[in-house]
């Protein structure tokens, strides 16, 4: 959500910021309505103060004895007057809330400007490419290779897009899961949630999804959303509710399930797991001042890097232009992988400073230390990292000739001492 004031004090700015978004030029509607609303609440305000003078001017009437029929008469019509201004109150603005509902964040300053994904800007790339004395198969090859990844069966049960892992594999995805969160959680102060999965309307709203988005979520029959990522209810935990600013910065981070229609994805990454309907993802959630913005979205991607490194993948950090963001980033990270099977970079991370557009939205707010007024919070998501696409690097890095995957190090621990994952005996 957007601040009228800000709109109606840099018009100029602001539709330039939703031209580079992608979006027609918002200013003179936005205005146009707020304008038409305040005279709407002006007029509304006025006939009541009126009605109240005019009431009371009936019963000091009655009491001198006078008549009162003028007053009675206009005491009538200005109840068809207050009327017909709450509704006109009440129409424009559900109106204007619509019409801002949807407007996209506005992007930084330091955002590159262009339409889609090809105006990316690469900041950084870690590590270099594995070697092989052979071809690199992709995951699902590798996977239904070792007999412990299964698509087929996953369709009869659920249709396309779902995959059923088995064994090995399925404690993989585990693994990857709780080393991801034992590092943010002991390490770097995120402190671990278990959320719902099925949130409402307005928790759904507060983070951007909708009303925009309805079409990418599942929604069920009375009328909760399922997540589409754990950053749905670990901002939310926020909504509603003033902070002590010695409280800030709030840092979350949760393993879920996460649950997306993929709509329009038709055709895209039918094969394998890569974009599937469920799929487990770490998320990171961040709230903290303004003043703190810019740092906290830094450190969110050093956190989620970190865990790359540990693993031994290596992986490109980008900058998303304008017409790659997603509606409520003010700036975003992408942290790409390198998928050798696939031989190019694939999204694993993506770290999303979204300034105060949720809380707005959410009416989340912090009172600054030593002051009477509040300001609004800003919040920030981040993937921790995504475990599905973490276990496809995982496989398609560490692949061997025999068919066979080495466990990374850091993971053995959680595998039970594991080294390599083998066929299915």
């Amino acid at each position: 959500m957007h601040d009228l004031k800000w709109i109606r004090d840099h018009p100029a700015v602001f539709d330039a910021a939703m031209t580079d978004r992608g979006f027609e030029p918002a200013a003179t509607r936005v205005i146009e309505l707020d304008q038409r609303l305040r005279a709407a609440k002006t007029s509304l305000q006025e006939a009541q103060a009126r009605r109240n003078e005019a009431s009371k001017a009936i019963g000091a009437a009655k009491a001198r004895g006078e008549d009162a029929a003028a007053l009675i008469a206009e005491v009538s019509a200005l109840k068809g007057r207050i009327q017909e201004d709450e509704e006109a109150e009440r129409a424009l603005a559900a109106e204007l809330h619509e019409t801002l509902s949807g407007l996209p964040n506005i992007p930084a300053p330091d955002v590159p400007v262009g339409p889609d994904e090809s105006a990316n800007e690469e900041v950084r790339r870690v590590g270099a490419p594995p070697e092989f004395g052979f071809a690199p198969k992709e995951h699902f090859e590798i996977g239904e290779g070792l007999g412990l990844m299964d698509f087929e069966t996953a369709a009869k049960i659920s249709g396309s897009r779902f995959v059923v892992l088995r064994g090995a594999l399925a404690r993989l995805e585990r693994a990857l899961a709780a080393f991801m969160l034992d590092v943010h959680t002991g390490e770097f102060g995120y402190t671990e949630i278990s959320p719902p999965l099925l949130v409402r309307d307005a928790a759904a709203y507060g983070t951007g999804n909708l009303p925009k988005f309805a079409d990418d979520l599942f929604r069920t029959s009375d009328g909760f959303w399922l997540i589409p990522t754990a950053e749905m209810p670990l901002t939310n935990l926020v909504r509603e509710s003033i902070v002590a600013e010695s409280e800030l910065p709030l840092r979350f981070t949760a393993v879920t399930p996460c649950f997306r229609s993929e709509a329009g994805a038709a055709g895209k990454d039918t094969r394998g797991m890569i974009r599937q309907h469920q799929f487990t993802k770490v998320e990171l959630v961040s709230v903290t001042t303004p003043e703190q913005s810019d740092a906290e979205l830094e450190r969110m991607v050093a956190c989620a890097e970190e865990i790359l490194k540990r693993l031994g993948l290596h992986y490109r950090v980008v900058v998303l232009s304008t017409g790659d963001m997603g509606f409520a980033a003010r700036k975003t990270y992408d942290i790409e992988v390198w998928l050798p099977g696939q031989g190019r970079y694939r999204e694993i991370s993506s770290c999303s400073n979204c300034g105060d557009f949720q809380a707005r939205r959410m009416n989340a707010r912090y009172r600054p230390a030593g002051h009477k007024g509040t300001r609004f919070v800003h919040t920030f998501n981040g993937s921790g990292l995504a475990a599905g696409r973490t276990l496809i690097a995982v496989l398609e890095n560490y692949q061997q000739a025999d068919g066979s995957v080495a466990v990374p190090e850091p993971l053995r621990p959680y595998m039970g001492g594991l080294e390599a994952i083998g066929p299915a005996s």
